[in-house]
């Protein structure tokens, strides 16, 4: 298939060759005949991947076959608030060289706002990040991979692609040159977010892959370190199968990341490992994710009942499991439920919210079902930046 076509053309081109009709297609997929006919006569250049994926299903091909070039992107538009952190990861500034006892206080620093970053305390690690980003220059490689690492966590959680890519690029480089993989397999893992936010599915799985070989553990001698980074790898390329119909791939990577976590035993996790934790719990919330993309949202509900409610909520990891099940129950007709994940995260996590697109699709959704909208309702949607 020829790489400079257009979605339409794209779709117009499988369709052909598996001998379907429109129709046929419409049917086959679930996606409606007008929406296929606008598709392939161009008057739609993008659609949304769940969209391209039942149509990928449909046709037996990978859903990044349908997809055009990738688009650049770029801040446009980005909050002002992360302004001085893009402008020091273009520019940084190296203070007078750190002493020892200076690195470990940077070392603490680093650890303070990694849990600013869980805590959703945006406006607080937006004013001390440029200064961390500064003082690691004339830090250990190790500890300033540490510090891009976190930078290109809270750019690519609030889309800004571009200072994210700048970033996690450093902080792999910083902890390769030092010889130590596990701890630059733990910025690839960032990287794999940071490419299936832009859809590049193949990509993620190549680079999952490439890195889960490189540190792969030997179970009876692993540490829960070695065991959660190549466990986290194997989750990332396996979002990124499902994504890209191949769901074979999706569940073996998903059955091997749950044998990880099982050998790691319980849900593990340290500021300073990797940004979040890692066990069976994790493994169950991506496979409500992957169950999701996958249109089960029964079995995704199902699942969701065995993560434990006390798990404590990450903006990277369980805030985004409870996306999943809220657009679960608005699948299955449970409006009150959906809406009601929805203010449980206002009350959760009010700034990591703010940043999600799929919340604003899943309210947007919600909205349309409704004749009269509630004040809850208009709340929610100035707390989401949805446009009424």
């Amino acid at each position: 298939m020829a790489t400079d076509l257009t979605i339409g053309a794209r779709l117009r081109e499988a369709r052909k060759r598996k001998g379907l009709s429109q129709r046929e297609l419409s049917q086959l997929s679930g996606v409606s005949l007008s929406w296929v006919r606008k598709l392939e006569q161009g008057e739609y250049a993008e659609t949304r991947v769940e969209t391209l994926r039942k149509l990928a299903v449909a046709l037996e091909i990978p859903t990044t076959a349908l997809m055009g070039p990738r688009p650049e992107v770029g801040d446009d538009g980005t909050d002002d608030l992360w302004l001085p952190v893009r402008e020091t990861l273009l520019s940084p500034q190296a203070v007078t060289a750190l002493e020892t006892g200076t690195q470990r206080g940077l070392a603490d620093a680093v650890t303070a706002a990694v849990r600013l970053y869980h805590d959703n305390r945006y406006d607080t690690l937006s004013r001390v990040l440029p200064s961390l980003i500064n003082e690691a220059q004339d830090a250990a490689p190790l500890l300033r991979s540490q510090v891009y690492q976190l930078a290109g966590s809270i750019m690519v959680q609030t889309g800004q692609r571009d200072a994210a890519r700048v970033a996690l690029d450093r902080s792999v480089a910083d902890a390769s040159s030092t010889g130590e993989m596990l701890e630059a397999a733990t910025a690839v893992i960032t990287q794999c977010w940071l490419l299936l936010t832009e859809r590049r599915f193949e990509d993620v799985r190549h680079l999952a892959t490439e890195w889960a070989d490189l540190v792969e553990p030997r179970f009876s001698a692993a540490t829960t370190r070695e065991l959660s980074v190549w466990g986290w790898l194997l989750l990332r390329g396996s979002a990124a199968a499902i994504r890209d119909n191949r769901p074979g791939e999706a569940a073996e990577m998903m059955r091997l990341a749950n044998a990880a976590a099982v050998a790691a035993g319980g849900e593990r996790g340290a500021y300073k490992m990797y940004w979040t934790t890692f066990g069976p719990a994790t493994v169950t919330m991506k496979r409500v994710e992957n169950a999701v993309i996958d249109g089960r949202p029964d079995v995704a509900l199902r699942l969701a009942r065995q993560v434990p409610a006390g798990l404590r909520p990450t903006s990277d990891n369980r805030n985004r499991h409870l996306l999943d099940v809220a657009e679960s129950h608005f699948q299955l007709k449970h409006y009150d439920d959906s809406f009601g994940v929805l203010q449980q995260l206002r009350g959760e996590a009010p700034a990591w919210l703010a940043e999600q697109r799929m919340a604003r699709t899943v309210l947007g959704n919600l909205i349309q079902r409704r004749r009269m909208l509630p004040a809850e309702m208009r709340e929610m949607a100035g707390a989401v930046r949805l446009d009424l």
